[in-house]
């Protein structure tokens, strides 16, 4: 990239139109930012030449230098994934935003480390108002994911779509939002998680992640939607997160919303959540676990199966029944929460402004 050569420090502004790539855009170089037409994200779209694990193009943009910005496009169709964000190499601080991430043949965003360079992670990312999705309505093998984050630290991924995360075959697809192998002290929030095979994951069987909260986010998958359909939430080797005020609403036969999984998953909070299933330890997983209401129904909220799960009515064992919580300043919404009463169970406080 000629971006690269002139040592950064530059906007790029694309003009209306689809770029077709013939190799993999790599950014080498500090404070690059690509940007399209603010306001929009389909004016704009790069796209590879197919998503197969025969395509040319493996990532469509490839990440080492620090401050690197993308707004306001559509990416799509590669062999591996849409955006790689290259911590071993030197990444930090990225802001993805605005932008629409479909169709790769394995996760859409990889945040990257090495065990060659345990030093080097990428930290301080922000992903927002993104749209994550498969428009086939499921992938096209096991192996995808949304946001895929290894040695991950102080990340905010906020006010996102993700849908359609779904494996077709062989086992489970891999999460929507995923912070492991070494990543601390992210923040998930005010996220929308439609018909994918596993919401939101901390951690991974000897992979641990340490800290962070998920709050405010709502997550539904329909009956029938992909044959692996499975937790809402998962703490998996991950002590000292914080899970609070998320609506879980799961039609699929996965018996449990939120689990908290092996004994390093320890002195974790689980509070104020919305499900229509068990809140559960698997494995010797310990967690305060208070203020919950799991025997939610789809007439509670506005439009499940659009994944609305903004109450519909005041709901009496809800509105007013959760544990007044020191960070908890808003909702799904962006609306306030009540500063001096507790405020509401789940992801939408009722009434909305």
């Amino acid at each position: 990239m000629t971006a690269n050569r002139w040592g950064g420090h530059v906007v790029i502004r694309l003009a209306p139109g689809t770029y077709t790539l013939n190799e993999t855009l790599v950014v080498t170089a500090p404070r690059v930012t690509l940007q399209g037409p603010l306001g929009t994200r389909r004016q704009v779209i790069i796209q590879g030449d197919g998503m197969s694990p025969t395509a040319r193009i493996g990532n469509l943009i490839r990440v080492s230098g620090s401050h690197f910005t993308l707004s306001s496009m559509t990416l799509r169709r590669s062999r591996w994934h849409l955006i790689q964000i290259a911590g071993e190499d030197g990444a930090q601080s990225p802001v993805i935003r605005e932008c629409v991430l479909e169709n790769a043949y394995e996760q859409l965003i990889k945040v990257s480390d090495s065990p060659a360079r345990p030093g080097n992670t990428a930290n301080n990312g922000i992903v927002e108002h993104c749209l994550f999705e498969y428009t086939a309505g499921i992938g096209p093998e096991y192996y995808i994911g949304g946001i895929d984050a290894h040695g991950a630290k102080h990340w905010i991924v906020r006010d996102n779509v993700f849908r359609n995360i779904a494996s077709p075959s062989r086992a489970v697809a891999e999460f929507a939002v995923h912070f492991w192998d070494g990543s601390a002290d992210d923040l998930v929030e005010r996220n929308l998680i439609v018909n994918c095979d596993r919401g939101i994951g901390f951690g991974l069987d000897g992979k641990p992640n340490l800290g962070g909260v998920i709050r405010n986010n709502m997550i539904y998958h329909a009956a029938g939607a992909g044959p692996f359909a499975d937790t809402g939430i998962a703490l998996t080797d991950s002590p000292g997160t914080q899970v609070y005020n998320n609506t879980i609403l799961l039609q699929s036969k996965y018996p449990r919303a939120i689990e908290y999984r092996f004994p390093v998953t320890r002195n974790v909070f689980i509070a104020n959540n919305l499900t229509n299933r068990a809140i559960a330890s698997r494995n010797g997983g310990r967690a305060t676990v208070t203020h919950n209401v799991t025997d939610a129904r789809s007439q509670w909220f506005v439009n499940a199966a659009a994944g609305n799960l903004r109450l519909s009515s005041p709901i009496p064992q809800v509105v007013g029944k959760g544990v007044m919580i020191a960070a908890l300043k808003d909702d799904f919404s962006g609306n306030a929460r009540p500063l001096e009463t507790d405020p509401d169970i789940g992801a939408d406080q009722w009434p909305a402004p």
